[in-house]
């Protein structure tokens, strides 16, 4: 989780964000109904559920950077 680019963080709290990383899975898309990129991200005990949600389209780097740049990003967590 460190590197060049990363922001310098204690090292017990590097070592906790880092566990808790290898636990998520995310999917990442733009929503059906609008541009709105969504970020779906839960523990991964909860991947099935994953594919009981709406399908999400892909989405380009431009796009995410643009949704991004334009607050058209919605977090979603998935129990």
């Amino acid at each position: 989780m460190t590197g060049p680019s990363s922001p310098d963080l204690p090292p017990d709290l590097a070592r906790q964000l880092e566990a808790l990383g290898g636990q998520l899975v995310w999917r990442v898309g733009k929503d059906e109904l609008s541009d709105d990129v969504i970020v779906r991200l839960g523990y991964a005990s909860a991947t099935p559920r994953f594919a009981h949600l709406p399908r999400l389209r892909s989405a380009s780097d431009a796009e995410l950077q643009a949704a991004l740049s334009e607050n058209r990003v919605v977090i979603e967590w998935v129990d």
